[in-house]
Protein backbone atom coordinates (compact mmCIF):
# COMPACT_ATOMS: atom_id res chain seq x y z
CA UNK A 1 0.00 0.00 0.00
CA UNK A 2 1.39 3.42 -0.92
CA UNK A 3 1.80 6.18 1.65
CA UNK A 4 -1.05 8.11 0.01
CA UNK A 5 -3.35 5.09 0.32
CA UNK A 6 -2.34 4.61 3.98
CA UNK A 7 -3.14 8.26 4.69
CA UNK A 8 -6.54 7.98 3.01
CA UNK A 9 -7.45 4.71 4.71
CA UNK A 10 -6.42 5.97 8.16
CA UNK A 11 -8.62 9.08 8.07
CA UNK A 12 -10.87 8.91 11.12
CA UNK A 13 -14.30 10.47 11.58
CA UNK A 14 -16.23 10.43 14.85
CA UNK A 15 -19.53 12.12 15.65
CA UNK A 16 -20.60 13.22 19.14
CA UNK A 17 -23.60 15.03 20.56
CA UNK A 18 -22.78 17.96 22.85
CA UNK A 19 -24.77 17.36 26.02
CA UNK A 20 -25.05 19.73 29.01
CA UNK A 21 -22.74 17.59 31.17
CA UNK A 22 -19.84 18.48 28.81
CA UNK A 23 -20.42 22.24 28.80
CA UNK A 24 -19.23 25.15 30.92
CA UNK A 25 -21.16 28.04 32.50
CA UNK A 26 -21.44 29.65 29.03
CA UNK A 27 -23.30 26.55 27.80
CA UNK A 28 -20.47 25.72 25.39
CA UNK A 29 -18.19 22.68 25.21
CA UNK A 30 -15.33 22.72 27.72
CA UNK A 31 -12.01 23.34 25.97
CA UNK A 32 -10.43 20.47 27.87
CA UNK A 33 -13.17 18.10 26.75
CA UNK A 34 -12.62 19.18 23.14
CA UNK A 35 -8.87 18.56 23.51
CA UNK A 36 -9.49 15.10 25.00
CA UNK A 37 -11.75 14.16 22.09
CA UNK A 38 -9.19 15.52 19.61
CA UNK A 39 -6.33 13.53 21.18
CA UNK A 40 -8.45 10.37 21.05
CA UNK A 41 -9.25 10.85 17.35
CA UNK A 42 -5.60 11.68 16.64
CA UNK A 43 -4.48 8.51 18.47
CA UNK A 44 -6.91 6.35 16.49
CA UNK A 45 -5.76 7.96 13.24
CA UNK A 46 -2.06 7.45 14.07
CA UNK A 47 -2.66 3.83 15.08
CA UNK A 48 -4.70 3.08 11.96
CA UNK A 49 -1.91 4.54 9.81
CA UNK A 50 1.03 2.80 11.50
CA UNK A 51 -0.52 -0.29 13.13
CA UNK A 52 2.05 0.25 15.89
CA UNK A 53 1.86 1.27 19.55
CA UNK A 54 1.59 5.06 19.41
CA UNK A 55 1.96 7.68 22.14
CA UNK A 56 1.19 11.39 22.03
CA UNK A 57 4.33 13.48 22.40
CA UNK A 58 2.84 16.91 21.75
CA UNK A 59 -0.21 18.89 20.85
CA UNK A 60 1.49 21.39 18.62
CA UNK A 61 -1.21 24.02 18.12
CA UNK A 62 -4.90 24.13 18.89
CA UNK A 63 -7.00 27.00 17.58
CA UNK A 64 -10.39 27.55 19.18
CA UNK A 65 -12.05 29.63 16.44
CA UNK A 66 -15.72 29.33 17.45
CA UNK A 67 -17.54 28.12 20.56
CA UNK A 68 -19.38 24.80 20.40
CA UNK A 69 -22.87 25.17 21.91
CA UNK A 70 -24.74 22.53 23.85
CA UNK A 71 -27.37 20.79 21.77
CA UNK A 72 -25.22 20.51 18.65
CA UNK A 73 -23.50 17.62 16.90
CA UNK A 74 -19.74 17.67 16.39
CA UNK A 75 -17.74 15.76 13.81
CA UNK A 76 -14.06 15.20 14.55
CA UNK A 77 -11.89 14.39 11.54
CA UNK A 78 -8.32 13.14 11.93
CA UNK A 79 -5.84 13.05 9.02
CA UNK A 80 -2.15 12.18 8.91
CA UNK A 81 -0.38 15.24 7.50
CA UNK A 82 3.30 14.39 8.00
CA UNK A 83 5.34 11.25 8.57
CA UNK A 84 8.88 10.73 9.78
CA UNK A 85 10.98 7.73 10.73
CA UNK A 86 9.43 7.10 14.16
CA UNK A 87 6.86 9.91 14.37
CA UNK A 88 3.90 11.36 12.57
CA UNK A 89 1.61 14.38 12.79
CA UNK A 90 -2.16 14.28 12.74
CA UNK A 91 -4.42 17.23 11.97
CA UNK A 92 -7.75 17.13 13.81
CA UNK A 93 -10.64 19.40 12.88
CA UNK A 94 -13.90 19.75 14.76
CA UNK A 95 -16.97 20.75 12.76
CA UNK A 96 -20.24 21.78 14.40
CA UNK A 97 -23.64 20.90 12.97
CA UNK A 98 -26.90 22.31 14.17
CA UNK A 99 -29.28 19.47 15.02
CA UNK A 100 -32.31 20.92 13.27
CA UNK A 101 -30.78 22.74 10.30
CA UNK A 102 -28.10 22.18 7.69
CA UNK A 103 -25.76 24.80 9.17
CA UNK A 104 -22.20 23.50 9.60
CA UNK A 105 -18.95 25.27 10.47
CA UNK A 106 -15.39 24.56 11.59
CA UNK A 107 -14.85 25.39 15.24
CA UNK A 108 -11.46 23.98 16.29
CA UNK A 109 -8.28 22.75 14.59
CA UNK A 110 -5.21 21.22 16.13
CA UNK A 111 -2.16 19.12 15.34
CA UNK A 112 -0.83 16.27 17.42
CA UNK A 113 2.53 14.50 17.16
CA UNK A 114 2.86 10.78 17.91
CA UNK A 115 5.81 8.42 18.23
CA UNK A 116 5.73 4.67 17.58
CA UNK A 117 7.14 2.65 20.48
CA UNK A 118 8.01 -0.97 21.20
CA UNK A 119 7.03 -3.02 24.26
CA UNK A 120 9.88 -1.36 26.20
CA UNK A 121 8.61 2.14 25.32
CA UNK A 122 11.54 2.80 22.95
CA UNK A 123 10.93 4.57 19.62
CA UNK A 124 10.65 2.27 16.62
CA UNK A 125 10.37 2.96 12.88
CA UNK A 126 6.79 3.40 11.69
CA UNK A 127 7.31 1.50 8.46
CA UNK A 128 9.31 -1.40 9.87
Amino acid sequence: MSNEQKILSSETRIFKAVFPNTTNHYDTLFGGTAMQLMDEVAFITATRYSRKRMVTVSSDKIDFKKPIPAGTIVELIGKVIETGNTSLKVLVEIFVEEMYSTERYKAITGTFTFVAIDEYKRPVPIDA
